[in-house]
């Protein structure tokens, strides 16, 4: 369950003013757009966290990188914290012509992409016993996937059965498994996937391991050869309406305390790489970073 205060991808924007203007005690707010798959993280881990630590108020706001960085393009979004699922998304709001929204970013963690499945599925025995890309051909299974367009997670997923066809030897086998590219069937927001496979709308779906292994879904874990991840990064956006609170949320994130809050929640940390114009980045969290090699 998200918290109420939480917002996420397809609720009104209209209430998104209301979100940049409150304020609490200590800090105030902060506004935390982060990718979908980090959900269970930020609501019941990192969130609570550094309310507790900072007395500020933490508020969060799900969806798509891609999709939460056009928001941001767009002043749709007032955020002052933007995690993303894929360090390229940082690319279309640095520089002039994007807008110049960021400057600068850090890699901070990554989770392998993984097959999760729902055990109660009737097809949960053949996932456990037959090569996972032969189940996902039978007829009647329902697939979940992320859009590639909104989401770094779907478009990994192309990449994956792109791969797999090649290693394998499989012709076509994202056509036989996927169909059309914006199949509705399948093509389904990031922060509700998961949601969906828990309660048995789809069987099976494509996610980050960070989210399997933080809800205890049974998932497939792919080989070296065909493996793909996320990698996580954060930033302070230039028009943050509290840059004040989004520094001290992102030193939290990536001090001591956030650290053990990924670990706990199946994210693989990694040391913090600062990418773009080290000058721009406030002092506590360029003290936690290296510069990216």
């Amino acid at each position: 369950m998200l918290r109420r205060d939480v917002l996420v991808a397809g609720l009104s924007l209209a209430l998104l003013p209301a979100l940049a203007s409150a304020q609490t005690t200590g800090l105030g707010t902060v506004n935390v757009l982060y990718a979908g798959s980090l959900v269970n993280l930020m609501e019941h881990g990192i969130g609570p966290g550094f309310d507790k630590a900072s007395g500020a108020d933490f508020r969060g706001y799900a969806g798509g990188s891609n999709k939460l960085a056009n928001e941001i393009k767009g002043k749709l979004v007032p955020g002052d914290v933007f995690i993303s699922a894929n360090p390229k998304v940082n690319g279309d709001l640095m520089g002039a012509k994007n807008g110049a929204w960021v400057d600068w970013y850090v890699t901070f963690a990554q989770s392998p992409l993984v097959i999760g499945y729902n055990a109660s599925s009737r097809f949960a025995a053949d996932l456990r016993g037959k090569p996972w890309y032969e189940v996902l051909q039978e007829p009647g299974i329902r697939i979940g996937r992320t859009d590639p367009k909104l989401d770094p997670k779907g478009k990994l997923t192309l990449e994956l059965l792109k791969k797999a066809s090649a290693v394998y030897k499989i012709p076509d086998l994202s056509k036989k498994v996927l169909g059309a590219l914006e199949n509705p069937a399948q093509v389904l927001p990031e922060e509700s996937l998961v949601g969906r496979l828990q309660s048995g709308q789809i069987d099976v779906g494509f996610f980050y391991s960070t989210e399997t292994t933080d809800l205890k879904i049974p998932a497939i874990i792919l080989p070296p050869e065909i493996a793909l991840s996320a990698h996580y990064t954060v930033t302070v956006p230039n028009n943050a309406p509290h840059a004040a609170a989004a520094a001290s949320f992102v030193s939290y994130l990536l001090g001591p305390d956030g650290t053990a809050l990924m670990r706990a929640h199946g994210l693989d940390v990694v040391a913090p790489k600062l990418s773009g114009d080290a000058k721009k980045v406030p002092a506590a969290i360029l003290a936690l970073t290296k510069p990216a090699g």
